[in-house]
């Protein structure tokens, strides 16, 4: 029987999301787990993965289009089979004209842009290393385009976009390199041009998102803190000795092992584990623990899912992938998809301490600090070196008060403290 597939729900407040391209062409032969189509939300360009096994039959909306969630965007199913189409789709059934695909139009290199003449200051000799175009963050483009433009040196600026309101996307760059007309960011070195001039530059999709959730949170939601510092050397010593035996690109991180433990203490503080829902409080039965990942122009949460019951490597593998995906631009659903706890990690920035605002509707976000080399003081009164991290729990106090906070970071530190716990 044939099946349709849908725009999905990619967060709570997802209202529409843009058919950016079609991975399957009708007629093609589909299974269910493959990747039909890519679309862009405000937080990232997801592939939409098939739910069901058969030949597209029908691809119902344009590349391009923006589609509100819910809405019919193709049809799977046997070769000869009837087939019905959503009403107010064009045609109906197997006499219905195929769905048009806006072609992409064959991109052009753009004549280079001539600047107004203005006072450039240099010091010392000038480099002739070739360095990216300063400006391509202005260019609209995906964030697959942009990392195929940053790693073929190529100048985004240059490139004339074929997507949705010229915007640049990865045939635009397939083809700039293969006709080898692509204009190459870089050749001779020009200094930065100094300029008193305001510039003003349009929030992408993602930071408008950031924006609109972080104040609602802020102004809507009471927040509370609740800080307390770790004692990180058992930790740092087992991660020494567990990387011993893997290689490179399996090896542990610190944050591995806090969102283990932070896993853990959950499963002993449901009330954190949580979501406000007005007038009642959702306690969630699985533990998933959300990251966020430093992306371009933002941050982008993805989800190691029912944390409390994964090993401490495979919830390591899982994030790798999960963060890899999205620095690229390009995650699945479940990747980025229902977290009931956050943890914000700066510790990579040598960052001692912050507070963080809570990701709604969940109930707690952790922010996490550096794990430093700093003098402590031993239970004989004697100051040695110890290594010492600080963390802060944010969390809604219409759903917590400050003891519950307190005892949940109380727990953590006997599973970081002593961190043995973490792998039986």
């Amino acid at each position: 029987m044939a099946e349709t597939i849908t725009m999905p729900k990619l967060g709570f407040d997802m209202q529409e999301g843009t058919l950016v391209r079609w991975v399957k062409n009708e007629g093609e032969d589909i299974k269910k787990g493959d990747v039909l189509a890519e679309i862009e939300t405000d937080k990232a360009t997801v592939e939409v993965e098939s739910s069901a096994s058969g030949i597209v039959r029908k691809l119902l909306v344009d590349q391009g289009a923006i589609v509100p969630i819910g809405s019919a965007i193709a049809i799977v199913g046997t070769k000869d089979e009837k087939i019905e189409l959503p009403a107010g789709d064009k045609g109906a059934g197997e006499n219905a004209a195929p769905t048009s695909v806006k072609p992409e139009t064959k991109p052009t290199i753009a004549p280079p842009l001539q600047a107004a003449p203005k006072t450039v200051l240099t010091a010392g000799p000038i480099p002739t290393t070739p360095i990216t175009n300063l400006n391509s963050g202005d260019v609209k483009a995906s964030p697959l385009a942009r990392r195929m433009a940053r790693e073929s040196n190529v100048d985004l600026t240059r490139i004339q976009g074929s997507g949705p309101g010229g915007r640049v996307v990865r045939k635009d760059i397939e083809t700039a390199l293969s006709t080898g007309q692509s204009p190459v960011a870089g050749g001779p070195y020009n200094a930065p041009v100094v300029t008193h001039d305001d510039e003003t530059a349009a929030l992408t999709k993602l930071r408008q998102a950031i924006a609109r959730r972080m104040t609602e949170s802020k102004t809507t939601v009471p927040h509370f803190y609740v800080s307390h510092e770790y004692k990180m050397d058992a930790v740092l010593a087992l991660r020494k000795e567990i990387n011993e035996f893997l290689p490179e690109n399996e090896k542990i991180s610190v944050n591995d092992f806090i969102v283990k433990a932070v896993a853990l203490a959950l499963r002993e503080f449901p009330n954190l584990n949580a979501s406000f829902a007005g007038d009642k409080v959702v306690r969630h039965g699985a533990v998933n623990v959300g990251v966020a990942v430093a992306v371009q122009n933002g941050l982008l949460t993805v989800v190691s899912k029912d944390a409390d019951q994964k090993p401490l490597h495979q919830i390591s593998m899982n994030l790798k992938r999960m963060a890899a995906g999205a620095r690229d631009g390009k995650v699945k659903p479940d990747d980025i998809e229902g977290s009931t706890f956050s943890i914000s990690n700066l510790g990579m920035y040598d960052v001692e301490n912050f507070i963080a605002i809570l990701n709604p509707p969940e109930a707690a976000i952790l922010a996490v600090g550096s794990a430093r080399n700093v003098p402590v003081v031993d239970e004989g009164g004697e100051i040695k070196a110890g290594s010492r991290m600080k963390a802060t729990i944010s969390v809604d106090h219409r759903v917590s008060d400050g003891a519950e906070a307190a005892r949940f970071m109380q727990a953590l530190a006997k599973y970081l403290e002593e961190p043995l716990r973490l792998l039986v």
